[in-house]
Parts: structure tokens; C-alpha cells; sequence
């Protein structure tokens, strides 16, 4: 199961998600995604910090987000990256195609520089 928190720092908003972001719960996360975009909120950071697990879906979430923020003059940031989710991220290189901060504040800062 997938419990999150949506806030907004300045114009960053920040997904804070705790749980399983897999197959059962990525399609809520999308329909976010959407309204996210039809708002033309595109400046996101994922707090990953208290994700306990992510499946293929989850990243396809994620993935897609930061592909359609991009095309938009985006950029999707992750924070708190660990665990499980922490090793996807590396096996798939993820780890390479995003920016990854060690706390929410730094990543959402990044946006400002």
C-alpha cells in the first residue's frame, strides 16, 4: 500500500511517499502525475526516503513524469533515495539520468540555483 503527501515549496512540489509504489499503487500516482502537468507544476521531488519498495511500475511512474516534465522545460529530483528502492535505481542506472540529494530542502533548493 502507498501513502503520500503532496506539498509545495515555492513552486517545487514535493511527493513525500511511504509504502509500496508497485503495481497496485502506480496508477493512482499517474492520475497525480496528470493533474500535476495539467497545472503545469513542473518542477517535482520525489521523497523516497520511507518507500520501502518499488516494482517495475512504480518506475515506469516516475519515468514518465520526468519525461513528459522535460519536454515541458522540467525536472523531476529525488530525495532520501534507499533500501530497495535504492538498488532498483542503481541496477537500472537510474541513479545516473536523475538528480538524487540527500534530503528534500537540498533537492528543492537545487531548483532555485
Amino acid at each position: 500500500m502507498l501513502e503520500y503527501d503532496k506539498k509545495l515549496a515555492d513552486d517545487v512540489v514535493v511527493f513525500s511517499m511511504r509504502g509500496n509504489l508497485d503495481a497496485l499503487s502506480a496508477p493512482a500516482l499517474k492520475k497525480e502525475i496528470d493533474t500535476l502537468l495539467a497545472e503545469r507544476r513542473i518542477h517535482v521531488v520525489f521523497d523516497l526516503g520511507k518507500l520501502e519498495l518499488i516494482d517495475s511500475s512504480g518506475v515506469g511512474a516516475i519515468v514518465s513524469l520526468f519525461k513528459r516534465v522535460r519536454t515541458l522545460q522540467g525536472d523531476v529530483k529525488i530525495a532520501r533515495l534507499a533500501g530497495q528502492p535504492a538498488e532498483i535505481f542503481k541496477l537500472l542506472r537510474l541513479d545516473r539520468a536523475f538528480d538524487i540529494f540527500e534530503s528534500v530542502e537540498e533537492a528543492v533548493e537545487r531548483f532555485h540555483t
